[in-house]
């Protein structure tokens, strides 16, 4: 007999099989508990509705067991989590209201929003304090750009704004999906700007807690995941510069999942901040305040800082 705790390679086809395998609502039901039967139908309505019905069932699997690990909903409409399709695979995509939820349970943000900026609301940029002033008066209804604010229980503060213009270029340089017809960048521009200016506000200057760092490390990744239902493998089919097979190292934020990257990070609760460790030496980098000129190796909406 075959234990319950893993999913056999007799599982029955297709998602919505897979969804209804015994072992894998077990799994959902440790990670969720009452809300369980209701994730695990909201998930198979998507794969079996939409373009996903064309990837792999067991990439959108690994998808939604990463949403369900940080305990956000993949409905559309409520624009916290998405399991999108790429190629034959599913992605797992977090949204700024995910952001902002996982913000917000940390316990260490006073306030954080993000919002559209219309022509003419920009009045100027303090360069050295990296502070924005957008009380200009509203000239049409054309949005010129996104904002992103958060204050800290501690009185720290930090603002970034991107007009349409780099957040497409953002968006074109880091996603391959960027100019699918069918894909979120085309059809919900918003809601991915809104995600985009956030995030890489968070990455680079927020507090990171621990389901912060996993649901960056995992943003537009595919998991593959192990008989038992652990994930194994993040792999960034989207982004050929999110990993250098050459420079791999596993990212330490579960030790149960690995991701390609250029270096390596070690969480401090306490403190908020990734460790960075030295690839020559393996020691740890003493944390310190993250400059807007400091220099990235890869996509900047990881929160992993390489400095040479």
């Amino acid at each position: 007999m075959e234990p319950t705790t893993a999913v056999t390679k007799q599982q029955p086809e297709g998602i919505r099989g897979l969804m209804s395998n015994e072992a894998v609502k077990a799994k959902f039901q440790e990670i969720l508990g009452k809300n369980a039967n209701a994730f695990i139908s909201s998930v198979t309505t998507i794969a079996t509705t939409t373009k996903l019905t064309e990837c792999e069932p067991k990439s959108i699997l690994g998808a939604a067991i990463a949403a369900a690990s940080l305990n956000l909903n993949v409905t559309p409409s409520l624009g916290f989590a998405a399991i999108v399709p790429y190629g034959k695979s599913a992605q797992f995509q977090i949204m700024s209201k995910g952001l902002i939820q996982l913000a917000l349970r940390s316990g260490q943000y006073r306030t954080i929003n993000v919002t559209e900026i219309y022509d003419g609301e920009l009045q100027n940029e303090n360069r050295l304090t990296g502070e924005f002033n957008f009380n200009g008066k509203r000239k049409s209804d054309t949005i010129v750009g996104y904002a992103a604010y958060f204050e800290l229980l501690n009185g720290f503060a930090k603002s970034l704004y991107m007009t349409v213009d780099q957040i497409k270029a953002h968006g074109k340089r880091y996603s391959k999906t960027f100019d699918y017809a069918g894909s979120s960048w085309k059809s919900n521009f918003e809601g991915m700007a809104r995600k985009t200016v956030l995030k890489l506000l968070l990455a680079r200057y927020g507090i990171l807690s621990i389901e912060m760092q996993s649901a960056i490390t995992q943003d537009q990744a595919e998991m593959s995941v192990k008989d038992d239902l652990e994930l194994s493998q993040i792999t960034y089919i989207d982004n050929d510069e999110s990993h250098d097979d050459s420079t791999s190292i596993a990212v330490v934020v579960d030790p149960t999942v690995t991701a390609t990257r250029r270096t390596q990070i070690v969480s401090e609760p306490q403190q908020g901040t990734p460790i960075e460790t030295d690839r020559k030496s393996g020691k740890n980098i003493k944390p310190q305040a993250v400059s807007a000129n400091r220099e990235w190796k890869k996509d900047p909406d990881a929160p992993i800082l390489v400095q040479d």
